[in-house]
């Protein structure tokens, strides 16, 4: 049976081991142990073992996310017969979110929020609240919301973004699964460093009872912290099956942190293309097993560059955190503060080096020059921009494209009779390779009421030639 990924959120459950007794390897145990070795419980509290006080201390700090949005949909029966008439309907979905400062700052999925055009809160105490959006990163699957709180402090979850957590430590979850309200579980960690969710971040898996309604809410340690939040199940049925997903606590404090600085959610970038060492890469560069991201482009001027780093190189580490794939390595970085330099080791010509690598965010280089094209060719009406590394990263293209790339389609303009997509590249016209879109404006100008025009476009990946008559 196929295995799917529902992106739903997670809640947590699983058992509590208490331990009467330790058994030491190595030692006698006496028939009569003396009274320090043997572990008694000497309080009712000590017999529960209960996660009352973590529950306590985080719940307040946990919230519900609703989002809403409308919608047009054509009934089948009448479109069938070419009499479809679009009705407006109302699309709502439901997730969890924790707050991360006490003004009223808010994270939670961006899955959660996606589309939305209207956004409420409800407090733990049922208070509710419209939020506003400040910034989303769909590749993390992170959102920030803002509300306002009329100068009222609120209760906050501080982010563990120390990379402490452990396989086997006890995590509890808070969310809404299900919209039957606030519900709290508990679990152990499972395994760190799970890629198999997203390219970018290393996920925290956990035992959980994973249900919808659980997306953005709390996953924490037994201080208190937020850990992680949780964001997927790995499911057969889209139902729990005891494989859940967190996003770790320091890529949530980056995202945070970025959105509050910058207004968007920025993540440093390596300018280069790497590529996971196999085992078969490994035998041959010399490695003794498979580890490390093998770099097969860099870009110029990029960090990498700039850090001396060069092809065929592998990097092994990056601030002293082991690099085992090209998805960890993206991980890493975006956990990275802009400007601050990071120790890299790396793997040339059989020795390991040490070099510094500063991390950066992609810049818009060339810049973008937004325009809209006009006069009287098929491209009339289309909205056109440069391609950039820091273009590229929004619309998750390759950095390493040039050209113009279509940003958008109006209505109006000759351009609305072709099948011009947004995203497509514009790589060549009249047989001129496109650089620009000042150029391309040029181009045009040229060519100004041309009734044959060829054409050679990117598109996914695939380049095409057309020939259009206008």
């Amino acid at each position: 049976m196929k295995k799917l990924f529902a992106i739903l959120g997670g809640s947590l459950f699983g058992g509590v081991l208490v331990l009467g007794a330790v058994f030491i390897p190595g030692h006698r145990v006496n028939a009569t142990p003396p009274e320090q070795d043997i572990m008694v419980p000497r309080s009712a509290a000590q017999v529960k073992m209960s996660f009352a006080p973590v529950v306590k201390e985080t719940a307040p700090a946990v919230v519900n996310v609703y989002s809403q949005r409308k919608v047009q949909q054509v009934d089948p029966f009448f479109s069938f017969f070419g009499r479809g008439v679009p009705r407006e309907r109302i699309e709502r979905s439901l997730g969890s979110g924790v707050i991360v400062r006490s003004n009223g700052v808010i994270v939670t999925n961006a899955h959660v929020v996606k589309g939305a055009q209207e956004l409420r809160v409800v407090l733990a105490d049922r208070r509710e609240f419209r939020a506003t959006l400040i910034a989303e990163d769909t590749q993390i699957d992170l959102a920030v919301l803002q509300i306002d709180t009329k100068g009222e402090r609120l209760p906050v979850l501080p982010i563990e973004e120390s990379g402490t957590l452990e396989v086997g430590d006890l995590v509890l979850a808070i969310g809404n699964p299900f919209g039957v309200g606030q519900t709290v579980t508990s679990g152990i960690v499972s395994a760190l460093g799970r890629t198999q969710v997203s390219s970018l971040a290393n996920f925290i898996q956990t035992d959980a009872a994973v249900n919808p309604g659980n997306s953005g809410g709390a996953l924490v340690d037994m201080d208190g912290h937020l850990v992680g939040v949780n964001t997927a199940i790995f499911s057969r049925s889209g139902g729990s099956n005891g494989i859940g997903f967190a996003i770790p606590g320091e890529l949530v404090k980056r995202a945070v942190d970025s959105a509050l600085s910058d207004g968007k959610i920025t993540r440093p970038w390596f300018g280069a293309r790497t590529e996971g060492v196999n085992a078969v890469m490994a035998e041959a560069l010399g490695l003794d097993r498979p580890r490390g991201a093998i770099v097969e482009e860099i870009y110029d001027g990029g960090p990498a560059d700039q850090a001396g780093i060069r092809r065929r190189d592998v990097v092994l580490s990056i601030d002293d955190t082991d690099i085992f794939d090209d998805s960890g390595l993206r991980f890493k970085l975006a956990t990275l503060s802009p400007g601050y330099k990071a120790p890299v080791k790396i793997w040339r010509d059989g020795k390991i080096r040490t070099h510094s690598i500063r991390a950066d965010t992609p810049k818009e280089l060339p810049k973008r020059d937004l325009r809209r094209l006009e006069g009287t060719n098929p491209f009339d009406g289309l909205s056109v921009v440069n391609m950039s590394p820091a273009l590229a990263e929004e619309m998750d293209f390759d950095p390493y494209i040039s050209g113009v790339v279509i940003a958008g389609r109006g209505r109006s303009g000759y351009s609305s009779r072709y099948r011009f997509r947004r995203g497509d590249i514009l790589v060549q016209v009249m047989g001129e390779d496109i650089s620009s879109t000042a150029q391309l404006q040029d181009v045009l100008d040229d060519f100004e009421g041309q009734r044959n025009w060829t054409i050679k476009l990117e598109r996914n990946g695939r380049i095409s030639n057309s020939r259009i008559r206008f």
